[in-house]
């Protein structure tokens, strides 16, 4: 494995993909830095310290900082998933869409093609509602956040918060056809790592002024390397369901015989169920910040990360949009009836229903555990914070998008590699 590693600077087409992946990071990164007119970028920047527990401070993990910055990628990629997830949804349920995902690539790309759209709806409707928002927002002293106000500056807002997401849709749609690994995912990655550097600086700000031990550093260091081993652990492991293929006699030849497996994940939801319950859970922690309403103060101060009622009614949420997205992106009826098709069958189970109800059953079971596996590596940081006082600087859903995607990216450049030296498998052999 050392040997094949060493060889990725000696494959020419690899290292292009590798350059290319790096320069699109570089345009995203000066991307972020590029502010929206019409925001006063210090006066948000303040509030956003006092937001560093709600969905704002959440949302501008996820965009590398660029929320902060008011940049025009602040949306970031976040409405191109959101698109995604809904045709994903709009897919399970249309007879239309679900014949177009049948039809293979003409499909797909006509799919992708509605994705398009959608994220162009959803951020310009998002820029709307956040140019409405920051009229209305002050920061310290009374400074309103806008510079200049009216129908203007939500429509120029709005439009450029659209442009820097669409741009960065193309940027994601560039590195997975000319990079390496998913784009998308590449994105939100790289705007997670980018933050690393920050906090790694405050952390020996902290332990330099007295304010942390080494002790507790050391906690920070050893917790961090047991949940990335346990993170990938779970995320590489299999439950693999075997198929067996009858054999038949094609004229002369004896075809099939042959034994395969169908290999489901613990974790098929991803990092879907952590998103979905942050962003439901730290919604009210937002409104209270936008709007003064002394109820919506009372109840985040009962949501809040950390506390016991946060992390049951989270908990709960993960179970549910476990079970709930990994209905939509698994279908037991579809691939038991593909088996039939193609004479495959689970041994000991008849074809068809049964088979499909086997199958449902594993993956129940499967979903259990993966939902228990999210609850702990997502709430484990939060006790840490809130009960041992110890600054930790991934949470648990920035962990598992850093970890999946650096798996994802590893196991893409492991393919091209063993693409480049297979012809190594016939070294010494003599063949006719």
């Amino acid at each position: 494995m050392k040997e094949d590693y060493g060889n990725i600077f000696n494959v020419p087409e690899l290292n292009k993909r590798l350059l290319f992946t790096l320069i699109m990071f570089i345009i995203f990164r000066i991307a972020a830095h590029v502010p929206t007119p019409g925001v006063n970028a210090h006066v948000l920047a303040s509030i956003f310290e006092q937001a560093k527990g709600t969905a704002l401070g959440l949302f501008n993990l996820f965009s590398g900082g660029a929320i902060k910055n008011f940049s025009i990628i602040s949306l970031g990629i976040m409405p191109y998933i959101s698109a995604a997830i809904i045709m994903e949804l709009f897919t399970a349920v249309s007879p239309e869409l679900s014949r177009l995902k049948k039809e293979g690539e003409a499909g797909r790309r006509k799919i992708t093609e509605y994705t398009r759209y959608g994220t162009v709806l959803i951020s310009f409707l998002q820029g709307i509602g956040i140019a409405i928002g920051l009229q209305s927002m002050q920061g310290p002293g009374g400074v309103s956040v806008v510079i200049w106000h009216g129908l203007p500056f939500v429509l120029f807002t709005a439009v450029s918060m659209t442009a820097g997401s669409v741009f960065l849709m193309f940027l994601g749609e560039q590195i997975t056809e000319k990079g390496i690994g998913n784009g998308i995912s590449l994105i939100i990655f790289a705007g997670i790592v980018a933050r690393l550097p920050a906090a790694l600086g405050n952390l020996f700000r902290l332990i330099s002024a007295g304010e942390m031990s080494v002790f507790s550093m050391l906690i920070i260091f050893v917790v961090a390397v047991l949940v990335v081993a346990f993170v990938v652990f779970v995320e590489l492991s299999q439950r693999r369901v075997p198929v067996q293929y009858p054999r038949r006699m094609v004229g002369r030849r004896l075809y099939g015989g042959q034994t395969s497996y169908i290999p489901l994940k613990i974790n098929v939801s991803g990092v879907i169920p952590p998103i979905f319950a942050s962003s439901i859970l730290l919604f009210p922690a937002t409104l209270s910040k936008l709007v003064k309403v002394p109820i919506l103060k009372q109840v985040s101060d009962y949501i809040m990360p950390g506390s016991l009622i946060y992390s049951i009614v989270y908990i709960a949420l993960m179970f549910f949009f476990a079970y709930f997205y990994t209905a939509i992106v698994f279908n037991p009826k579809e691939i038991a009836d593909n088996l039939k098709k193609n004479n495959g069958f689970v041994p000991g189970i008849r074809p068809g229903k049964y088979t499909a109800d086997y199958l449902d059953w594993v993956l129940s079971r499967l979903t259990f555990g993966g939902a228990i596996y999210l609850s702990f590596v997502c709430v484990l940081p939060w006790i840490l914070i809130r009960r041992f006082n110890v600054p930790f600087y991934f949470g648990g859903t920035a962990l598992l998008i850093v970890v999946q995607v650096a798996l994802d990216t590893i196991m893409q450049i492991q393919a091209h590699l063993y693409m480049r030296n297979y012809e190594g498998f016939l070294k010494n052999r003599r063949t006719r």
